[in-house]
């Protein structure tokens, strides 16, 4: 389809959306943006579904803790995609059976749309229409080997008693992956991606990231599990082995000291302390596309804090303060990770009866760099109000937490048990 310069890219991306309806070779569009109408509104999903009165458009809105399905005559579903990009929409994405359109930049400006053709010879995407797709389980407890290899299943594939808590940690962490990777672009390059997992221990949720990219994503992907007990390492190799994950590999070495030229997704779920800011440094460095972090025993920050004299009486108590240190590390994690570039989000990875260390921070790249001065801002005004000097993350970044200039600190030394305890 070929359109006039003049028109905007809103305009060719809609119209893009409008000929893949038409067409019927709609495979997914997805909207993401802050809709001051709808303040929990965080994207808009859609896809061609079949039902008895006919083929619909059916939209998915999601929210912050719940999603809202509505189908439409095919007409009226352009209509609605096409209003709620220009109330708020922020960017967009849409393949097809024959390419993929991104749309981002518009905010502030005329946008940009860029078009991705796939290589002669890779596979287009299925289209699936059916409405009441089941629910399939991505990780099986009879049908994954590793499963067992590592201790949580038994013979005949049940759960091993006590790891209950451990599966649906693995269940919730692919549901988690699954769910953040609709938020990235596929781009049908051919090229092979990566995922690291840091600190990965005995690698449950290695595995189950490499099981869910084999069964759900496009592309060849390279997965590497890095930690420091050898022992482990060996485990991890032998049940890779067994389970036939040519792609997966399991190194022995420290979050702190591994090599990562470039990565597309970087996982470290309970890194102690500055293991996670080593962790995030390395992918934000390497061009991940998204982070994934479980921070847990957070020390570098507690003994610096200067609380307001308001906060005095009530920190005064250690276990107050200690909380405390723990927000106040990962608001600054969280507020670095944006000015360098990432949408964040904040959340419970599992319930607390599980596990304490269920807080994840997700960062996902963006296509622009608006607003760095003001997210630096930001940085900077949570650090001055607790006294935070340095914090780790920003060391690496290069950013200076305070106005004035300051002395670089030596690195930091990996504390021994400092990775991930999974």
């Amino acid at each position: 389809m070929s359109k006039p310069v003049s028109e905007s890219p809103k305009i060719r991306w809609m119209d893009a959306v409008r000929h893949a309806v038409q067409a019927q070779t709609l495979v997914k569009v997805t909207l993401s943006g802050t809709w001051a109408s709808t303040p929990t509104l965080r994207r808009v999903l859609g896809r061609l579904v079949d039902l008895k009165a006919g083929m619909r458009v059916s939209l998915v809105f999601r929210h912050d803790t719940r999603d809202v399905t509505q189908n439409f005559e095919l007409k009226e579903g352009v209509d609605e995609l096409s209003r709620w990009l220009d109330s708020g929409g922020a960017s967009g994405f849409l393949r097809t059976t024959d390419a993929e359109w991104e749309l981002s930049g518009f905010a502030d400006g005329p946008g940009r749309l860029r078009e991705m053709r796939p290589q002669p010879g890779l596979n287009a995407p299925a289209v699936n229409r059916t409405h009441d797709r089941s629910r399939k389980r991505a990780i099986a407890p009879g049908e994954s080997t590793w499963l067992g290899d590592l201790g949580v299943t038994t013979q005949d594939g049940s759960v091993c008693a006590g790891k209950e808590a451990k599966f649906r940690q693995i269940h919730r962490f692919v549901e988690v992956l699954g769910a953040l990777f609709e938020e990235l672009p596929d781009v049908w390059d051919g090229s092979v991606r990566t995922l690291i997992d840091m600190g990965c221990g005995k690698g449950y949720l290695t595995f189950a990231a490499t099981e869910y990219l084999r069964k759900s994503s496009p592309g060849q992907w390279k997965i590497r599990g890095i930690e420091q007990r050898p022992e482990l390492v060996e485990l991890s190799n032998r049940a890779a082995l067994e389970a036939e994950f040519t792609n997966l590999v399991f190194e022995t070495g420290s979050i702190q000291d591994v090599a990562v030229a470039s990565v597309d997704v970087l996982v470290a779920l309970h890194a102690c302390d500055t293991a996670t800011d080593d962790a995030l440094a390395s992918g934000i460095a390497a061009g991940a596309q998204l982070l994934l972090v479980s921070p847990c025993c957070h020390k570098e920050v507690r003994p610096q804090m200067k609380p307001p004299p308001f906060l005095e009486s009530v920190l005064r108590h250690g276990i107050w303060r200690e909380r405390h240190a723990e927000f106040v590390t990962d608001a600054l994690r969280t507020l670095l990770l944006e000015w360098a570039g990432y949408r964040t989000r904040v959340f419970e990875f599992i319930s607390p009866e599980h596990t304490g260390r269920n807080l994840m921070i997700a960062a996902v790249k963006r296509s622009d760099s608006r607003g760095r001065e003001e997210r630096a801002l930001s940085v900077r005004e949570l650090a001055g109000h607790y006294g935070i000097a340095t914090q780790r993350l920003a060391e690496r970044l290069g950013f200076q937490l305070s106005a004035r200039p300051q002395h670089p600190l030596p690195p930091a030394p990996l504390r021994s048990g400092s990775e991930n305890l999974l």
